[in-house]
């Protein structure tokens, strides 16, 4: 007699847009894909993504790294000279979720402004820049997060963005973007590319938060910036062979997954909707991201986190009273009813 089985239904994973697989036709891609060793500048895949990017951004050149923490940490090295300082918010990913590499790879000192996502005011990062002299740690650049994961996945505006180029030029330092998800502001706020790309000297873009590529993110910048930078590159161990079959995956995703992150948006907007009643939105919804705050709430977000995987659903806990809800490519609108249902009624207890 057959066994009597009962399937499980796949969970639903809010936790990262970094949790999605490769569609068949990106695989395809991959599985196709022309190759040859990228260490000696001879995958011409490779070479044709990141021709593609600096393109897209109004560039030079660009270098494909295999993380997004590799990509900033060669950028801020470009910026920053060993001993000197690089400024930020003091929640972006370049302080956060890099493990101190700024300081223990480049020796680059840190000094943050208070956490304000994309609500950034460019006069208070213009009054922390310190010029060289008075016995002090020089500032040589300021970095910036668009979109902002921890600030709730917002949009820094392009009025805002063109103040800090102002400010950056008249002080003479440089300006990074971490721009991991840069494609979502581009589709939420129809910036070209290109006019994000001509406010930095460096940027960081991913291929696989929103995109769904399985690795891989660039830095774009001046062709003299990229030569140096692969140099750092290999330095960080993060020199690659035939990596053409991930840059087919990063090319498939600029094709086919950027006007899609709309899609992305909208679910996120349901959640947030249906989430308003409860007062545990931490912000505004821009982009893919709900961030939930729950210091009002009965229960912590660690207990929230163990009550939603309980019914079959990932949140992501960023704190003690901090959460997170991340829309993605292999999220449908099933999985957000579900999510929904299960969200609601643990919040209604």
């Amino acid at each position: 007699m057959a066994d009597d089985q009962t399937s499980t239904p796949a969970p639903v994973d809010l936790r990262s847009d970094t949790v999605t697989r490769p569609t068949p036709g990106m695989r395809a891609e991959m599985a196709a894909a022309e190759v040859g060793d990228d260490v000696y500048g001879e995958d011409p895949t490779v070479n044709a993504l990141e021709a593609e990017v600096a393109a897209l951004f109004g560039h030079e050149a660009a270098l494909f790294a295999p993380t997004g923490s590799m990509a900033n940490q060669i950028a801020i090295q470009l910026l920053v000279p060993p001993g000197e300082e690089l400024l930020c918010d003091a929640d972006a990913h370049v302080v956060t979720y890099e493990i101190g590499a700024a300081a223990a790879i480049g020796g680059v000192s840190t000094r943050t402004w208070s956490p304000a996502g994309a609500d950034l005011d460019p006069e208070v990062v213009a009054a922390m820049i310190r010029p060289d002299g008075y016995h002090a740690v020089p500032t040589r650049a300021i970095a910036v997060e668009q979109t902002h994961n921890r600030g709730g996945g917002g949009v820094i505006p392009l009025a805002t963005l063109g103040e800090l180029r102002r400010i950056a030029d008249d002080a003479g330092v440089g300006l990074h973007c971490d721009g991991a998800r840069i494609w979502h502001a581009h589709v939420a706020d129809g910036v070209p590319l290109a006019d994000y790309g001509a406010l930095f000297d460096t940027l960081s873009v991913c291929l696989s938060k929103g995109l769904g590529a399985p690795a891989g993110s660039l830095v774009v910048g001046s062709a003299e910036r990229i030569a140096r930078a692969r140099v750092i590159r290999k330095r960080m161990g993060g020199g690659m062979r035939q990596a053409g079959v991930l840059a087919a995956a990063g090319r498939y995703g600029l094709r086919h997954h950027v006007e899609r992150l709309a899609e992305d948006h909208l679910r996120a907007a349901r959640i947030a909707d249906a989430l308003a009643p409860f007062g545990v939105l931490a912000g505004p919804v821009r982009t893919n991201i709900v961030p939930l705050d729950l210091t009002k709430c009965g229960f912590d977000a660690a207990e929230l986190g163990a009550a939603a995987r309980e019914r079959g659903v990932l949140v992501s806990v960023l704190g003690p009273r901090i959460a997170r809800l991340v829309t993605h490519h292999d999220l449908d609108d099933a999985g957000v009813d579900r999510a929904i249902e299960v969200l609601t009624e643990i919040f209604r207890r």
